[in-house]
């Protein structure tokens, strides 16, 4: 069930990264077209790509939230906590065995 979330919202981020991908073509078309100036057209696309690279950001940060939300409702153990309870577990093996070695 995770990997399915997972995979949506890795769906959800290619469409954003194909977004910038348009919008980077875009800028240059309108570089050839001679409607932007070249140097306009790198600080427009820099500027473009520094708002993109922050919302992709957040839109990751908003992402892990949403999944962790929704794997604490729906009870699911997350691979951190897994690996937890097994240090548990071999630390409780090890008292057990100390103790009927005395």
């Amino acid at each position: 069930m995770y990997d399915l979330i997972r995979k949506g919202m890795l769906t959800g981020i290619g469409l954003a990264l194909k977004t910038w991908d348009e919008v980077e073509a875009l800028a240059k078309e309108l570089e050839k077209k001679g409607e932007m100036p070249r140097e306009e057209g790198k600080a427009f696309l820099k500027d473009l790509e520094k708002r993109y690279a922050e919302a992709q950001t957040k839109l990751e940060k908003r992402v892990e939230k949403s999944v962790n939300e929704f794997l604490k409702r729906a009870d699911i153990v997350t691979g951190e906590e897994f690996k937890g309870l097994k240090k548990e577990i071999r630390e409780l093996k090890k008292m057990i065995s100390n103790e009927g070695a005395k």
